[in-house]
């Protein structure tokens, strides 16, 4: 076996709660930020970046309590670089065990004119900016935003003044997911040859998945050097996402014979991250998504399923238990205890108190007396609904019925309670589903458009639950609403109110500064 005792360490730096929550629709409430970060400083990221502190008021409180809230990961909180932003970065983080100040700013032409800056002015900012952050905190990192697009010559220079100034982690982002594997690794490989002082200073790699490479490319980097790789949970992120935790994680532990480098990630919590953060960003994650897909360790094909029984390694390259996935599938039933239901669910990776446990056996219970079999994944599903519920939201659906025939229109029959006050309507649509949605509306107007509506099965069977997706945009604001139910019409009703109430949650969110909405300046990599 490998000795990894005397391997050179790579930092996992964690940008769910930022850069992951930067995703059109992915927006988390406070309490889902507390408990995604709990997690994630429980199996052992080394930096949390928990957000964007001058972004808004909801957004500094989340950092500031999340930098109380850690035992054991640095807490970063991300800044423009400005002194304003950095003095309000400092604010939130400054109570943490370990705090750390990430400021940014895009370098090159293409961000230079945006900030209308000549190479000098912007040279003399970085040193103005980055020195004050670290007379603030000890723990700086910085980074020019679009790197890989920056010329040469002034990406060095500009890297030399920020080490210069103070800065402890120099992050080289691909913000635009543009590079690839030997770029990436020549990018690195030339910053650590040509500016002084680069080997006193951790290089760190923030790849986007736009070109489908980020996994590559931040292994490449560590390759050539860098030893912080910047992340997120299943991918989370703006249009194609991030460099997937997961999956660098993992690369490194199965491929530690030609990449001999070690994490200090607990990797069997890594799938019940990756339910969690699916659940809150309300983002599926895909059946064949790399190591947390539904699929990554399903075999059909005979050949496969006949080697796997006789050596799992004919063709698993890893365990299910290594990232946390039970490997028994125990079904429940009606006759099924809390007991079995506590047990299963901490087999799944959710701990809960009593008062937790009780709601949710209710509903166990009377999904049981719906659905003969109770798989994990119906657990799973059942466990989101609950914590959606549990938020108080202002609309419910109380009552639902919808008559269909084979001439349209349908019919939907609808009560909401809305701020405590039930209400009712009969609307009609093409189709239940429509029917439903119509229904809605009349109760809740509103003017939200739907962009997305998506159904999948949790499990098989005629008797199986259906998890229905809803995306919908307000003025610029977009949400993810889920929900699921054996009746896939009730789960679409649902899905859209979930959606209804997260808008509501965004209406009333502090809007940003100003200059945070300019184009190129809420994206650090």
């Amino acid at each position: 076996m490998t000795d990894t005792s005397k391997q050179d360490r790579v930092l996992i730096f964690d940008t769910t709660l930022r850069d992951g929550e930067q995703s059109p629709g992915a927006t988390m409430s406070h309490d889902e930020k507390m408990q995604i970060a709990e997690l994630l400083d429980e199996m052992g990221v080394d930096i949390i970046e928990a957000g964007f502190p001058i972004a808004s008021e909801g957004d500094f409180e989340a950092v500031s309590d999340i930098a109380k809230l850690a035992k054991t990961s640095t807490i970063c909180g991300l800044s423009r670089a400005n002194f304003k932003d950095i003095d309000r970065a400092w604010e939130a983080v400054k109570h943490a065990k370990s705090p750390r100040i990430h400021t940014f700013i895009g370098t090159s032409p293409l961000h230079r004119d945006i900030t209308k800056l000549t190479q000098d002015e912007m040279a003399e900012r970085i040193h103005e900016t980055v020195t004050h952050a670290r007379n603030l905190c000890d723990n700086v990192q910085w980074s020019p935003m679009d790197a890989t697009r920056t010329e040469h010559d002034y990406l060095c220079r500009v890297v030399e003044i920020a080490i210069k100034a103070g800065a402890t982690t120099i992050n080289i982002p691909d913000t635009v997911g543009y590079t690839a594997p030997r770029e990436s690794a020549d990018l690195i490989r030339m910053l650590l040859e040509k500016v002084p002082g680069a080997d006193e200073i951790v290089f760190a790699t923030h790849c986007h998945n736009d070109l489908g490479m980020a996994t590559a490319n931040a292994l490449a980097a560590v390759e050539a050097g860098a030893r912080q790789i910047e992340c997120t949970i299943n991918g989370l992120g703006e249009r194609a996402g991030n460099t997937a935790l997961e999956e660098v994680v993992m690369a490194l532990r199965v491929r530690n014979d030609i990449m001999p480098y070690q994490t200090g990630i607990d990797t069997t919590k890594i799938m019940k991250a990756s339910r969690l953060v699916s659940t809150v960003s309300g983002f599926p994650v895909q059946y064949n998504k790399a190591i947390v897909g539904k699929n990554a360790f399903a075999h059909e094909s005979g050949i496969h399923q006949d080697g796997v029984l006789k050596n799992a390694e004919t063709f698993e390259i890893m365990k299910p238990e290594d990232i946390g996935l039970t490997a028994t599938n125990l079904v429940m039933g009606k006759h099924s205890g809390r007991a079995a239901l506590r047990s299963k669910l901490s087999e799944l990776g959710y701990e809960l108190a009593d008062n937790q446990l009780q709601d949710v056996f209710v509903r166990f219970k009377a999904l049981a007396d719906r659905k003969k079999e109770v798989y994990d994944d119906d657990l799973v599903a059942l466990l989101r609904d609950t914590a959606s519920e549990a938020e108080n939201e202002r609309i419910q659906v109380k009552f639902l019925r919808v008559i269909c025939g084979t001439e349209a229109p349908q019919s939907a029959d609808l009560i909401l309670s809305i701020d405590g006050e039930e209400k009712r309507v009969t609307s009609t649509g093409d189709g239940p589903v429509d029917a439903a949605f119509n229904a809605v509306k009349e109760l809740f107007p509103h003017n939200a458009r739907l962009q997305l509506y998506q159904v999948h099965a949790v499990t098989e069977g005629t008797d199986a639950q259906a998890t229905v997706s809803v995306r919908m945009e307000e003025d610029g604001r977009i949400v993810t609403g889920q929900s699921s139910d054996t009746d896939t019409v009730v789960a679409s009703a649902k899905a859209y109110v979930n959606a209804l109430n997260r808008l509501l949650v965004r209406r009333t969110k502090t809007d940003p500064d100003a200059d945070v909405k300019q184009v190129g300046y809420k994206d650090a990599g």
